[in-house]
């Protein structure tokens, strides 16, 4: 299972994994529910307690991998398959454009 902290404007609004099932889930920080009830990271997914679940990585994240040239230089830098979607947006979203931010969690790392 991979994961990531997502942040929002560098606060921490939740993680993001990928299941052994092969199926996508994100569910908001407590914290940030408490704080920021009102800054969801994308129209499509409101703040709630209730974790989102989807078969493909969500359209959100999805968009936040480069494209074209970029993403043939990140694939082959960093040899990633242009298919593992996960794999590249942690691999390349850490400094993402924009108020979002994927930062890996290392298995042994506490969330």
């Amino acid at each position: 299972m991979r994961q990531a902290i997502v942040k929002y404007n560098n606060i921490q609004s939740g993680i993001l994994k990928e299941l052994d099932s092969g199926e996508y889930e994100f569910v908001y920080d407590e914290n940030y529910i408490e704080n920021y009830p009102d800054l969801f990271i994308t129209f499509n997914m409101p703040v709630q307690r209730r974790a989102y679940r989807s078969k493909r990585l969500f359209p959100f994240f999805d968009g936040l991998i480069p494209e074209g040239w970029l993403l043939n230089i990140a694939s082959e830098s960093w040899k990633i398959n242009k298919n593992d979607r996960m794999g590249l947006l942690l691999a390349c979203c850490q400094n993402a454009i924009g108020a979002v931010s994927i930062h890996p969690i290392n298995e042994n790392q506490d969330v």
